[in-house]
């Protein structure tokens, strides 16, 4: 029986990234192409603040580790 919330929460999850898709291409006039590098841009920019992030952890940490 407890798979069945499971499998409610896939197919809402499903169906929410539906909508997100269609909305994507919306915004893009229907240029799919388009869509997908926006999203590969957003992709590359997040990925680029999370190392970032990273770094400045990294560095913090050192520094604690020192003194």
């Amino acid at each position: 029986m407890q798979a069945r919330p499971a499998r409610k929460a896939a197919a809402s999850d499903d169906a929410l990234l539906n909508q997100g898709v269609e909305e994507i291409i919306r915004e893009h006039d229907g240029d799919a192409r388009a869509a997908v590098r926006s999203l590969l841009e957003m992709v590359s920019y997040f990925e680029k603040a999370r190392d970032r992030g990273l770094d400045l952890v990294s560095v913090g940490d050192a520094r604690s580790k020192l003194q």
